[in-house]
């Protein structure tokens, strides 16, 4: 059924190719020119809504994009490479993510960092230092409890970042543009160069369902820490949080895909089900639209809600960095 409904779709999309013709063609062929174009624009855009309307961007991310970017985060990270059929990497990389989710917090996703060096096969020296990295993670992390869960939650949005450039050798140096602009955004933001722009028109948008500066200061900044530098850390993350949306639903599947060219929506239909299975994306379709109904009836507690739920997706993603340093970039 949902094959057929998405052939219309299909043939729309074709023939406003052929319309286009040459004009896109080069971005149909080549996949490095069509990710740094997607990468730019995600990151632009980020940038944008970050300045404009940061609090909506905050209060609407994670209900609109949260639980497609933590469904990509698993079939990228878990199923497409097959580890959740290594049963040693899946109890001892996989059981501590799963009590960092449940509220173990961010020691816990240090030890399944640790267990990453501990049980993938990986030179002398990376496995020393993967598990020197990883205790000073979970040391910190036991001395400094909510400040590290703060810092966590700010550094996984740039894990994102970092698994992205990984993620495959590039035969160009297309990619350093996007990273470039990432760079520059953060730089700016950090350094309140758009404080002023930034103050006028967040004023003019205004907050969304009492999800205000005082809400998002306390959430997202150390206790005693000065307005305004608290107000610029608040504005890193909404723009942060946005790539890191964009990273794993638009840029991930296309440099994860086999081929270079881009699937048609049935395609990638039909590929979603031979990675899930039909009733797993049922049950996620049925997850999304039931955290949209949650926001209509209360904005704040749904998006805590999601966050409670998906908060494993970052230990995994953290993990899936330290088993992409120690076995190397794949080729």
């Amino acid at each position: 059924m949902i094959d057929a409904l998405l052939h219309p779709a299909d043939l729309i999309r074709a023939r406003v190719l052929r319309a286009l013709g040459p004009l896109v063609r080069p971005f149909v062929v080549d996949r490095e020119l069509r990710v740094m174009t997607m990468a730019v624009l995600v990151i632009g855009f980020a940038l944008l809504g970050s300045v404009v309307f940061p609090f909506w961007m905050l209060a609407l991310g994670p209900i609109v994009w949260g639980v497609p970017h933590v469904l990509s985060d698993v079939r990228y990270l878990v199923v497409q490479p097959g580890h959740h059929r290594n049963v040693a990497l899946a109890l001892g990389v996989g059981v501590p993510i799963a009590i960092a989710g449940l509220g173990g917090g961010v020691a816990a996703g240090f030890v399944a960092t640790a267990a990453v060096f501990l049980l993938v096969r990986c030179p002398l020296w990376k496995r020393v230092a993967g598990l020197a990295a990883a205790s000073v993670g979970l040391a910190a992390s036991l001395w400094w409890v909510g400040t590290a869960d703060l810092v966590f939650a700010h550094a996984h949005n740039v894990i994102a970042v970092l698994l992205w450039w990984a993620w495959r050798p590039r035969h160009r140096r297309l990619h350093l543009l996007p990273l470039l602009a990432f760079a520059a955004a953060t730089a700016a933001l950090a350094l309140g160069l758009l404080d002023p722009l930034v103050l006028r028109l967040s004023a003019a948008t205004g907050s969304l369902a009492g999800l205000d500066t005082a809400y998002f200061l306390a959430a997202l900044t150390p206790d005693g820490l000065d307005p305004a530098l608290g107000g610029r850390l608040v504005l890193l993350f909404a723009f942060a949080q946005s790539v890191h949306y964009g990273i794993w639903i638009r840029m991930m599947p296309e440099e994860a895909r086999p081929q270079r060219t881009p699937r048609t929506f049935r395609a990638t239909w039909r590929a979603l089900t031979a990675d899930f299975g039909r009733w797993p994306l049922l049950l996620t379709a049925i997850a999304a639209v039931g955290l949209v109904a949650w926001a209509l009836v209360d904005l704040a507690e749904a998006r805590l809600g999601y966050l409670r739920l998906a908060s494993f997706h970052g230990h995994l993603e953290l993990a899936a960095a330290a088993l992409l340093f120690a076995r190397g970039r794949p080729r």
